[in-house]
């Protein structure tokens, strides 16, 4: 249970860093509004997709959030990364920079993992 709940936090806070931390700090800069544009997406969507993940991820790091709430944020997460990897290679070709979401999925899939097992294990005692 120590290496689970280890795990869980550690997976869960890098998740917060990559996905809630750094859009927060960096979504207004002219290389975020110039990655955005490259994708096809408009101003708006940036702003919007900012907002999002930074609510998803503090649902995800905060423990008094309900658990259905934060199924809700790792499906929203999940899709978001489906979507990167998908607007990435649509637009540039498969590179490098494609597969960077399916990497920062990973490590939100283990961080599923370990909270189910977490309250499975809260459950039982």
């Amino acid at each position: 249970m120590k290496s689970t709940h280890l795990v869980y936090w550690i997976s869960t806070v890098l998740i917060f860093l990559f996905e809630g931390l750094m859009p927060a700090l960096t979504s207004h800069t002219q290389m975020a509004i110039d990655g955005i544009r490259h994708l096809g997406y408009p101003d708006y969507f940036r702003v919007m997709l900012t907002v999002y993940k930074v609510s998803g991820t503090l649902v995800l790091l905060l423990p008094f959030f309900a658990p259905r709430l934060k199924e809700w944020a790792y499906a929203g997460l999940t899709f978001t990364f489906a979507s990167a990897f998908v607007s990435h290679w649509a637009t540039d070709g498969f590179s490098g920079l494609t597969l960077f979401p399916l990497g920062v999925l990973a490590i939100l899939l283990v961080s599923y993992v370990t909270y189910h097992k977490r309250l499975s294990a809260v459950a039982k005692a």
